[in-house]
Order: structure tokens, then sequence, then C-alpha cells
């Protein structure tokens, strides 16, 4: 298939390969590493994990509340650029900020860790918003993967840079790893605005109306066309029930995917143990992707994610167990096996049931779930940790959300469905 040639897709692309250095160095590793031996210096490891899950619940809920609305006020103000530069660069500050917090300092440090995070997630809802403005005709797909490998990409190149420099400070000319990381966090930044330059100056500001219209209209409008999609999705019983699974489960997924690492610090894994295994979980999920979207094709999609989420109670189950490092390799190997198949199965199965009509309607509701779909799990976590004063008991209690995930995704049935039926679709 023949890549865009367009100045202005390649330009919006960058800008996911210079926000995903946030996504998978700071707040997969760096940050809950550090946040854990550097800014909770002194607290007890229960304590700082009840922190950080309620720092990640937090700004996943404000944007949870926030992101249909500043979505139609973009729309309806032809605001979507200015929004995404807005909040690119105050992601990007924040990020630089944490370099100065000092040692202790957990309250700042969490601040500036919400801000940037929520920088983060509604600069994504604005970048996704202008997907169909900057495609080309009949290429919106490839310009979705386009931006998706782009950001994988360029979020797995500095995390490359970032292990270096944490594992081999030396080699930088740093005193220590805790001298590394808060450079680390300088060069988030600095990647995050370089790379959101070329959108600003190569995208043009999709214009649908003709005049700019008042952000509290913006506002009143947007948060009605919320609550139509809300209406239009519960007409479809299959698609609401298994909108509401998916939140559920998705929020366990997205909960091991931030919580994986202060989990293993607070169990007394070395930080060198930690980083590598985050980099197998990057090697594997490849491969596995692709493994997992074969086997959806064999048995069915939701049977295939019934397996994904079987796979994430063994890796609790065994995680409230490990006593070895090597043991932590196998549980990272284990969830790049199942992370990308129970994510891109569970985009293919709700293909299968939402009405051709109003593909684009219900997919951007789906996509709002998948992104912020990480508010019960951390808090869970945090919670369940500082209130038994074991980390261990606190791992297990994400199996909830599994189990509950997966019993609500059994009572979608797909033979009310209104969308079109596909060969193996029922599972």
């Amino acid at each position: 298939m023949q890549l865009p040639k367009s100045r202005k897709v390649w330009s919006w692309a960058l800008y996911y390969w210079g926000n995903h250095a946030f996504a998978t160095s700071v707040m997969t590793l760096f940050f809950p590493i550090f946040f854990k031996g550097y800014w909770s210096n002194g607290a007890d490891v229960t304590v700082s994990t009840f922190r950080l899950g309620l720092a990640n619940s937090v700004a996943s809920l404000i944007v949870a509340l926030s992101a249909p609305v500043l979505g139609a006020i973009a729309d309806r103000g032809s605001r979507k650029k200015q929004f995404l530069i807005f909040f690119a660069f105050m992601g990007a500050v924040m990020v630089f900020a944490l370099h100065f917090v000092a040692k202790g300092a957990w309250q700042w440090a969490v601040v500036f860790y919400v801000l940037a995070s929520i920088g983060y997630f509604w600069g994504n809802v604005f970048g996704d918003s202008m997907l169909v403005n900057v495609a080309e005709k009949n290429k919106l797909d490839m310009t979705s993967a386009i931006g998706y490998g782009m950001g994988y990409l360029g979020g797995g190149i500095f995390l490359v840079l970032g292990v270096l420099m944490s594992l081999k400070p030396q080699w930088f000319g740093l005193a220590d790893a805790t001298a590394a990381v808060r450079w680390i966090l300088v060069f988030t930044a600095i990647w995050w605005a370089l790379f959101a330059l070329p959108l600003l100056f190569f995208v043009p500001e999709p214009r649908k109306l003709p005049v700019r219209i008042s952000l509290i209209k913006s506002a009143r409008e947007g948060f009605g066309q919320f609550i139509s999609t809300f209406q239009h999705v519960r007409a479809y019983k299959p698609v609401f029930m298994f909108l509401i699974a998916y939140w559920v489960y998705i929020d366990g997924v997205n909960t091991i995917i931030q919580m994986a690492v202060d989990y293993g610090k607070a169990i007394g894994f070395s930080t060198t143990d930690l980083i590598l295994a985050v980099l197998l979980v990057q090697f594997v999920g490849v491969p596995s992707a692709i493994f997992f979207g074969r086997l959806g094709e064999r048995i069915g999609p939701k049977i295939a994610i019934f397996i994904g989420l079987a796979v994430y109670v063994l890796v609790s189950v065994f995680a409230a167990f490990m006593q070895y490092s090597w043991e932590f390799f196998v549980l990272a190997g284990l969830v790049g096996l199942v992370q990308g198949g129970v994510q891109l199965l569970s985009r293919s199965y709700f293909a299968r049931l939402v009405p051709p009509e109003r593909s684009g309607e219900f997919f951007g509701f789906y996509n709002m779930l998948g992104e912020f779909a990480a508010i019960i799990g951390p808090f869970l976590i945090g919670i369940v940790s500082y209130t038994t004063g074991s980390p261990r008991l606190s791992i297990l209690s994400v199996i909830l959300l599994f189990v509950i995930g997966a019993v609500l995704l059994s009572r979608v049935d797909t033979r009310v469905g209104s969308g079109p039926p596909a060969a193996g679709a029922a599972g």
C-alpha cells in the first residue's frame, strides 16, 4: 500500500512521534521509579503507591469528564490545532518543571505530573479529531496507522535513549542515575515540544464554520452533542453492553501499564530489572499483536479477548507471589503477549457490533473510553495498598476489573446487534 506524500499528514504524525516520549518514558517507566525512590523518599512503599495511584486516577478522571465537551468545543469553534498546541506545550512545560522538584517534595511532583498527563491526553483528543482533516482521500486507515506507527517508533527510540542514560550515566557525562532521570525529564519536554512544531507550521487549522462562536456557546452545544451520542449508543443494547464491559476490563489493562513499575519497586526489584522488563514488553508486543490478530480470525475476537483477560488474571495472581527478578521478566513477557491483542481485538469486535451509518459517532465514544480508562484500577491499587499495608494484595485487586469485564462481555449478544455480523464474530 502506497504511503501518503502529503506534508500535513507527516507533520501531524510527527506530533505523536513527539508526545509518546512522555507516555513510554515518563508515564510508564521513569516517573513511577523516581516518584517512589526520590520524591517520596522516606515514605512507606504503600503510601507512595497510594499517592501515585491517586495521581493517575485524578488525571484520567479529569480528562474523561472533559474530553467529549472539549472535542465538541474545538469542532464548533474551529480551534483544534490551537487547542492541541496549547495543551502540548502545557504538558511539555509541566514535564520540564519536574526536573526542578526537590527530593521528598512529592506534592509538587504529583501536581506537575497530573498537569502533564492532562496535557498529553487532551492533546490526543484534538490530534485524533484532526485525522479526518489531514488524511488524503480514501487514505483514512493508512493515515491513522501512520500516526500510531510514528508514535510507537518515536516513543520507542526515546525510551532506548532514556534507558541508556539511566543505566550508563557516565557515558553522558552525568554523575549517577538520579541525575540521568532528571535530565531525561528535560529531554522529554524538548522532544515533545520540538515535534509539535511541524504540526503548528504545516497543518492548516480545520475550519467548518464561517464565524467562530463563543466558548460558552461551544461548550453548551458540545455537551448537547455528547448527550445525543450517548442516547444513540444506549439505543443499541449489544453496543452499550460491550462498551461497559470494555471500559471495565481496559481499565485493568491500563492500570497494569501505569502501575506495574511502581509495584515492582514496592516489592524490592532493582531499577535495572524494571527498565529491562519494560523494554521486553515493547519487544514482545509487536509479533504478539500479529499473532492475536490471526487468533481472532480463527476462533473469533470474543473468545480471543477472553483468553487475553484470563492471562491478565494469571499475571495478577503470579505477581502477588513472585520473589525473584526472573519472575518479573516472565510476567513482562506475558503482558507483552496479550496487551496489544486485547486492545486490537476489542476494536475489531466493536466494529462488528456498530451500525455502519453511525460508525464514526460510535467509534468516537469507544476511543474516548479506551483513552481515559485508568480511573478505577490505580485508585483501587493505591487504596488497597495503603489500607492493608501490602503491595501484594493491591495487585490482586485488579483481578476484579478483569473478571467483571469478562462477565459483562459474555452478556453481549451479537445476534441482537444492528451492525452487520461477520464470520466468527459471535465468538
